[in-house]
């Protein structure tokens, strides 16, 4: 059996003393935490020990003794070898360091059934010194013991152990056990065990242990946050060893507070020892953020009640503000400040980070849309900004007029319908008329919009941008109407072709059923039939053609609001704080972790490194992606092209009732 001891770097050179951790349940491993100097009094570490236990929640024992030579202190290892009696364990373990040397020499006591510790041959360390070898004898408290490939154990102080191959082993006073394959030696007064197919005989009480010392970086793994984790908390699949280790140093926070500035009759060696980690700014935002957040909640009472009130959820008001992205964008960001200044402490890992992201978004959104603000007023961009503005839609009026002429002759040489032809070019002309007119209506006062406009910049990019949106859809709303216009005119058209073509097969839709029945139709329904789908079909080239302009140019302002909300929504959504914590501080979100060999030697224990693996940039974005409204096409492109191909209507992509993660 493997014997695991996850020991912190920073305690690699501390003073000799306890060693505070705990053993992991269900694994035979240890953490080490840290370490107790000496001089202590057991009582007070005995105090300190469950006072630590309360706060974190974490099993923290003494799990044994750490020793580093000094001068004077040369009985300082059977001193505190002989505290194990005053903290009553079922393992002790007794680790010692060389000077010049990286490993360390391990001792594990365990306790007999007597309740007594057991020393011999339970140990591994690097230099060998103490350690049995093969064919050697130890004698010590009476006993006496031995190793042989093929002989048998002698009997010395009332006791007889031995080992054999292919032989049995005699018992000196006692019962006699033995498994199948190999015999193995047997328990003086007491039991023969052994394993199948390799003997090994029992010393001491126990059985020869393999030690590894894993080390790892204590303020690293505190800090990290081991993936995948579901609802706050590691993923259930993953609770083994590792998710365990991280959580108990995790969870062990409160033990680390003690440094040695601190008049504390108990001194100890962690990663916060010399001092811990602080900062003046941060501590005077934590007073200040508590009455800030009560005062932003308060704000944000008043206006949820102020928007949920009768005069503005009546229908007309309830259908504008939902069309309006603005609309949608504000109440969007009065959700987020309300999880932000929430009162409630952020406990699980998903919901802290959450918190972080929106801030950090909220904060950059906020910091882009004042200099957005700078940069506009500043000489006098938005007067210009006016005075371009409407000679630039009556330049798109004029395009249009141009358009709908070159549509009423002979469009690319085709022979349209000419009265059906004059008829639609001057029914959208006189809607371009009226849009200029509209347009020089409001010429003068569009240089004031504009600046009240821009100041609302202030609240964030996002808000700029979607202001924009909606105010590229009120100026573009004349093609919405074209575009309207000729899909309803093409969709009429195509819908009655297809309901005349089953009529000349003997078909007909049954709605109620919703699928193609036969039906007997007479004579005077066919001839009716066919005027109507020879008249259609003649009409169908003339509709086509306005109804394909018009969806293109309708395709290209939602193609541009499409890339104003896609930006708007990267600004929501996109873990900003997270990515910072990938890029900056890559340990604290961890998939997993790797180990290099740090210490091998023949026969000495073997000590590894533990070292963090990042998350992968894709996992961080997929993982704490912040919720947000759909700015994408639930449709797939074929379903576009068949709503395009059959007149159907394309709304603008944003679905502003659907929230994704």
């Amino acid at each position: 059996m493997v014997l695991k001891i996850f020991f912190p770097q920073c305690c690699n050179k501390a003073d000799s003393g306890l060693l505070v951790g705990r053993w992991i349940p269900g694994q035979n491993s240890a953490v080490v935490l840290a370490v107790i100097h000496y001089p202590f009094i057991p009582g007070q570490v005995k105090q300190y020990i469950h006072k630590m236990r309360g706060q974190s929640g974490v099993d923290l024992t003494v799990l044994g003794s750490w020793s580093m030579p000094k001068e004077g202190q040369e009985g300082m290892e059977s001193f505190l070898r002989d505290l194990s009696t005053i903290f009553p364990q079922g393992q002790w373990l007794q680790l010692s360091r060389e000077m010049g040397k990286i490993g360390f020499r391990c001792h594990v006591l365990t306790r007999d059934q007597n309740g007594k510790l057991v020393q011999q041959e339970k140990e591994l360390k690097e230099d060998g010194g103490g350690e049995e070898k093969k064919g050697g004898t130890k004698k010590g408290g009476g006993e006496k013991k031995g190793e042989e490939n093929k002989a048998e154990g002698e009997k010395g102080g009332g006791e007889k152990k031995g080992e054999e191959n292919k032989a049995e082993g005699e018992k000196g006073g006692g019962e006699k056990k033995g498994e199948e394959n190999k015999a193995e030696g047997e328990k003086g007064g007491g039991e023969k065990k052994g394993e199948e197919n390799k003997a090994e005989g029992e010393k001491g009480g126990g059985e020869k242990d393999k030690v590894i010392f894993i080390h790892y970086e204590q303020r690293k793994v505190m800090l990290s946050q081991l993936h995948p984790i579901e609802n706050g908390v590691p993923d259930p699949q993953t609770e083994s060893q590792l998710p365990q280790v991280f959580g108990t140093v995790c969870q062990s926070e409160p033990l680390f507070f003690l440094d040695k500035y601190d008049d504390s009759p108990v001194k100890l060696t962690h990663w916060q020892s010399e001092g811990r980690e602080g900062s003046i700014i941060v501590e005077l935002m934590k007073q200040a953020s508590t009455p800030v957040c009560l005062l932003t909640t308060w704000i944000l009472t008043l206006w949820t009640s102020l928007c949920s009130s009768r005069i503005l959820n009546v229908r007309p008001m309830r259908f504008i503000s939902s069309k309006l992205s603005t609309c949608v964008q504000l109440s969007y960001r009065t959700e987020h400040l309300q999880t932000v200044c929430s009162p409630t402490r952020a406990t699980a890992h998903n919901h802290f980070m959450r918190k972080a992201n929106i801030f950090v978004s909220f904060f950059v959104d906020v910091s882009l849309g004042l200099l957005l603000v700078s940069w506009m007023y500043r000489e006098n961009r938005i007067g210009k900004l006016a005075n371009t503005l409407v000679p630039a839609a009556d330049h798109v009026a004029k395009e249009l007029e141009e358009l709908l002429q070159w549509l009423m002759g002979a469009p690319a040489g085709l022979k349209m319908n000419r009265a059906l032809d004059q008829v639609l070019g001057r029914f959208f002309l006189y809607h371009i008329h009226l849009w200029i007119s509209y347009i020089h209506l409001m010429s003068p006062f569009v240089e004031m919009i504009l600046w009240y406009v821009g100041l609302s910049a202030c609240l964030g990019l996002t808000f700029a941008l979607s202001l924009l949106s909606d105010i590229t859809a009120l100026l573009t709303f004349h093609i919405y109407c074209f575009y309207v216009y000729g899909a309803r005119l093409y969709c009429m058209t195509v819908y009655g072709l297809s309901s005349l073509w089953r009529l000349f097969r003997g078909k007909k839709w049954n709605v109620l059923r919703q699928r193609v029945d036969s039906c007997s139709y007479d004579l005077d329904q066919l001839f009716i039939g066919t005027l109507l789908f020879t008249i259609l079909l003649f009409l169908l080239p003339t509709t086509a053609l306005y109804y394909l302009v018009f969806t293109l140019l309708r395709l290209v302002v939602v193609m541009f609001q499409g890339v104003v909300h896609v930006s708007v929504d990267f600004i929501n959504s996109f873990p900003l704080f997270a990515m910072g914590l990938r890029l900056f501080r890559s340990y604290r979100l961890a998939e997993g972790v790797k180990f290099r060999v740090l210490c091998e030697e023949p026969g000495t224990p073997l000590h590894l490194m533990m070292d963090i693996n990042p998350l992968k940039v894709s996992s961080v974005v997929q993982t704490y992606r912040t919720p947000t409204y759909s700015c994408y096409p639930k449709d797939s492109w074929l379903a576009l092209c068949k709503k395009l191909f059959l007149g159907e209507l394309i709304y603008p992509w944003k679905h502003k009732t659907t929230k994704i993660d």
